[in-house]
């Protein structure tokens, strides 16, 4: 709808909602959705939200009914990631040594239960023959670990023998290998970043309001984590940061019931006072808002908080790539007034 860019062969979900809301040719009717709650995880979640009931057919692959997935015509749920086989990809891009790790499944499945792969194998192969187009057979993750390893001196029966993984050595510089720069060089100051820095040097910032972002714990890391006692327990997480002298500019106190003002919305949440915040910055936890009827999550309800990404919006996008601006959003904060009959502020407990 805005001609936003693919970036990194991925298109921008700031335009999910109008693409699916908005008549026309090319106009989104049919969604799959794969693990992920983008009702809580995408911005201006309640356009999403509306956007997602309209559709006239939505797939999701998982295993809670959540947010997203209560909307959904159908739900396959994968085998758990315990009876999976497993081979670490991503985290091996933080290590510090050259490592490989094959982590066979601890049980093994039921027998009506099936794989993420096997799921997409399954839709993949039955869409191919409706369309009369050949498809490529998947592999187990145990036999694509088994072929790469054909062209290195370890041996997949090597590899699975250790339970710890092996270590191949110290990282080898690549860097320059990998570039595939004209000159050879890290171009570290493209113009089209140079040109955003001037727009933002230049963008207007109204008075009196605060620069929104978001935070991740450790043990409440997205919505997914809210389901377990052990990770959920303890002190709350679900409260507004925010320094001791903006709040005490705004005649507030710690534990304050707030309403936090965006362009699309607002939401009530209790604040918490904290040096290590900046002043005119407020911050948010993501994942929660666990608010909505239909949903099936046990613990989660039990800790609702309210979605960030009530506050986000849509429209505001990174210029170069077109992804959604999640954090910088301009808020304002008030204080929500509360009456005996209300008793205590938290909402939430």
């Amino acid at each position: 709808m805005r001609g936003l860019p693919e970036s990194a062969g991925e298109l921008p979900v700031a335009v999910l909602a109008e693409e699916i809301l908005t008549p026309g040719q090319g106009q989104i009717r049919g969604l799959i959705t794969v693990c992920g709650n983008p009702v809580l995880s995408t911005p201006d979640g309640r356009v999403l939200d509306e956007a997602l009931d309209s559709l006239d057919f939505l797939l999701s692959i998982d295993i809670y009914l959540n947010e997203t997935t209560r909307h959904a015509d159908l739900i396959l749920p994968p085998a758990s990631s315990l009876q999976h086989d497993h081979y670490d990809l991503l985290f091996n891009a933080l290590a510090v040594r050259n490592v490989a790790r094959f982590n066979a499944a601890i049980w093994p499945r039921n027998e009506d239960e099936r794989y993420d792969w096997e799921i997409f194998r399954e839709l993949c192969a039955r869409i191919a023959a409706k369309l009369g187009r050949e498809h490529a057979p998947m592999l187990s993750t145990a036999e694509v670990v088994s072929k790469r390893l054909q062209k290195s001196a370890i041996s997949f029966a090597d590899l699975a023998a250790a339970p710890h993984g092996l270590d191949l050595g110290p990282l080898r510089p690549s860097l320059f290998e990998r570039l595939e720069t004209a000159d050879g060089k890290v171009h570290c100051a493209p113009p089209p970043l140079l040109a955003d820095v001037e727009r933002f040097r230049n963008e207007d910032r109204a008075a009196g309001a605060f620069t929104l972002i978001g935070r991740r714990h450790l043990r409440s890391n997205n919505s997914w984590m809210h389901h377990s006692h052990r990770l959920i327990k303890g002190k709350a997480r679900d409260q507004l940061m925010m320094h001791p002298e903006d709040l005490l500019s705004l005649g507030l106190a710690d534990g304050d019931l707030v309403e936090v003002r965006a362009a699309v919305g607002s939401v009530r949440i209790p604040v918490q006072s904290t040096d290590t915040m900046m002043r005119g910055v407020v911050c948010l936890p993501h994942g929660f808002g666990h608010t909505r009827p239909g949903t099936r999550l046990g613990l989660a309800e039990e800790h609702p908080g309210v979605s960030y990404n009530d506050l986000t919006d849509a429209r505001a996008v990174d210029a170069v790539s077109g992804n959604a601006a999640l954090n910088g959003t301009r808020v304002e904060v008030v204080r929500v007034p509360v009456t005996p009959s209300q008793g205590s502020a938290r909402p939430n407990r």
